[in-house]
């Protein structure tokens, strides 16, 4: 480039040219010819020797060297033969000026093709990760992240250190007294590093989690997890964001255990109306007794009833005294037998039918079952169709559902009063 230079400021001085122009001319000339050629050797690198080792790569039958071509990591090495040329042809003797502006090129051009290369290997070891059985629970990206930054925030150092001509270790001694500065900057980045890091140990949250945080209005799957912000696709397709810290400072329900346990949880109440439990005549007992789930026990329950009261001498008229069946008592049962019999609740969890605290607005008879199927629309059908035959079949032992008074009672009683004038 140097010989490249004399010649052309030799050739434009011949044409009369003064030597002021004539060396503007030829440097300038001799710069295009080298940004060129610089390009051309990369174009060519790219077509020949990437494209050859993109092939071998993909005949071969690991896949660790698939994810070096997916992150394009040979085509970031593919500027190294433009910047070899750059370094090595940056002499200018005559001008000193545009050599030192073509030596700090070089050197820069060095520093961010190693610099791209090292960010693009650091997302290929996280895809190579992603295919261990680590990945599930412990992911790392927000480790690589970090990483990431730390290589950039090296070049920047290197780059500055080259541009004013100055040691690197100069500059990383004056960056204590900057240290302030650092720590505001990259806060959301130390918080999210340290928040990762608890979240990984701990295994409090992984992709594929179903976590609810309403604070931030995330109710869904957990897609992403990077150093500052974890992504929570929602049931309705949204994408929320949130800070990696927030899942640490703040509380939130992952329902992973749930998914894993293989039983999603029924817990629904009903109220009874307690105007309506009362003691079963013959009557009740004679018409439930012909229902499938119920012709054993209540057999049975009445011969253990009536021993009960002959051990005790109480007379089988007695109802002020001897133990007798309930209407409720009685549904109780039923409703055990009744869930225990649908193929889609699961009998080796949690299974109650139970009274809960009596209330101005009845006696709450809750289920706390587990269905088999956790798919959303499929659990709320099995819990619609649990409830659907509770309210149907509530009349038939004599017992009366909770309700406030509707516009529908209130016209129903108006109209009985009204007949009854």
């Amino acid at each position: 480039m140097k010989q490249l230079n004399e010649w052309l400021i030799s050739f434009f001085e011949n044409l009369d040219i003064s030597s002021h122009w004539a060396s503007a001319f030829g440097i300038t000339i001799s710069i295009i010819v080298l940004i060129a050629a610089a390009l051309v050797a990369q174009l060519l690198v790219r077509i020949i020797l990437v494209t050859l080792i993109h092939r071998i790569f993909q005949k071969t039958k690991t896949e660790w060297d698939d994810f070096l071509i997916k992150r394009k990591v040979f085509s970031a090495l593919a500027h190294l033969p433009s910047a070899f040329m750059i370094y090595a042809v940056y002499d200018f003797s005559n001008v000193e000026e545009v050599s030192f502006v073509l030596s700090v090129v070089s050197r820069v051009y060095f520093v961010f093709i190693f610099t791209m290369a090292a960010v693009r290997f650091a997302n290929t070891i996280n895809d190579i990760y992603q295919t261990t059985p680590y990945a599930a629970t412990r992911p790392i990206k927000g480790y690589v992240q970090l990483i990431q930054i730390l290589i950039i925030f090296m070049a920047v150092i290197f780059g500055i250190a080259i541009v004013i001509n100055k040691s690197p270790l100069g500059i990383f001694a004056g960056l204590g007294a900057m240290a302030a500065v650092l720590l505001l900057i990259f806060k959301d980045s130390i918080l999210g590093f340290v928040a990762s890091i608890q979240l990984s140990a701990n295994k409090m949250l992984k992709p594929g989690d179903w976590i609810e945080m309403p604070g931030h209005r995330a109710d869904g799957t957990v897609i992403d997890i990077s150093l500052n912000t974890v992504k929570v696709q929602n049931w309705d397709k949204t994408i929320t964001t949130i800070p990696t810290y927030a899942l640490v400072s703040e509380s939130f329900n992952n329902w992973a255990g749930m998914e894993e346990s293989g039983g999603r949880r029924i817990k629904r109440s009903i109220n009874i109306d307690m105007k309506s439990v009362h003691f079963a005549d013959d009557k009740l007992l004679e018409k439930l007794s012909h229902f499938y789930l119920l012709k054993d026990y209540i057999g049975k329950k009445q011969q253990e009833i009536r021993e009960f009261n002959q051990n005790l001498n109480i007379q089988e008229g007695d109802i002020y005294n001897g133990r007798r069946q309930t209407n409720l008592g009685i549904f109780r049962y039923y409703l055990n037998a009744y869930l225990k019999q649908n193929p889609n609740i699961h009998e080796e969890m949690t299974f109650l039918v139970r009274h809960l605290q009596p209330t101005e607005t009845g006696l709450p008879i809750e289920i706390y079952v587990f269905s088999k199927d956790q798919r959303w629309a499929n659990y709320e059908g099995i819990q619609a169709d649990i409830f659907d035959h509770v309210l149907a079949i509530l009349p038939e032992f004599d017992l009366r559902v909770y309700q406030n008074p509707s516009g529908y009672d209130i016209t129903h009683l108006a109209s009985s009063l009204k007949s009854d004038n």
